[in-house]
């Protein structure tokens, strides 16, 4: 008897797949703001953290030094990602890194910088967020709340038997398209604060840094 009530309901797979939005919608939202608040607190505690400001300015010295009388030796700034550069580069006289040796430098002359890492509460979990997933994740709910909407339009012409179905998908619309819309402005914020990080550019300088002026700097730590 149900199932032959539930076929006298016209578009009724649609109208699952909107029950079906509906259920998910609260833990989905919930989850994925939690994932934007990760990211963004990340963002504000590297860009906010005094001491790796310190210790960038100290790399930043470090590479010009290392290039000092070339045309890259007089860098004002660097990609954030190029520090990742610091490990792969060593003297050809000896095993250890530029990474080692700033590390070195560090723990000698400024041990306040080293436990610089403590001050980043976020970015372990933010890590393991992709950039990539939460733009498929945003682009998913707008246009599910958008079918929505397409639902609603459509189940006007259906009479009666939508009456309930109708007053209750509004509603819902209502209070999703709030929650969307401080989502997307959250989205937004989070993907600018990412895009700002990497905004420290090299202007021109070259994260390769040449073997003879790193060998004489191991040479006389």
């Amino acid at each position: 008897m149900y199932f032959l009530e539930l076929m006298k309901v016209p578009r009724v797979e649609s109208k699952l797949r909107v029950f079906s939005f509906k259920i998910q919608f609260g833990s989905q939202i919930s989850e994925f703001r939690k994932s934007l608040n990760t990211v963004n607190s990340a963002c504000n505690e590297v860009r906010n953290s005094l001491k790796l400001k310190e210790i960038m300015k100290k790399i930043l010295y470090l590479g010009n030094t290392l290039n000092q009388g070339t045309a890259r030796g007089s860098a004002i700034g660097f990609k954030l990602d190029s520090l990742l550069k610091l490990t792969d580069t060593r003297a050809s006289t000896s095993k250890m890194t530029l990474m080692q040796y700033l590390c070195k430098v560090l723990a000698a002359k400024t041990p306040a910088l080293v436990d610089f890492h403590l001050e980043f509460v976020s970015l372990e979990a933010a890590t393991k967020i992709q950039l990539k997933s939460l733009a498929e994740e945003m682009q998913a709910i707008i246009k599910g709340l958008e079918k929505l909407k397409q639902e609603l339009v459509a189940s006007e012409n259906d009479g009666p038997v939508s009456e309930v179905f109708r007053k209750t998908l509004k509603e819902f619309i209502s209070v999703a398209e709030t929650e969307v819309v401080s989502l997307t402005n959250l989205y937004s914020t989070v993907g600018r604060n990412a895009d700002a990080l990497a905004l420290a550019l090299y202007f021109g300088e070259d994260p390769a840094l040449p073997d003879a002026h790193l060998s004489k700097l191991l040479q006389r730590s």
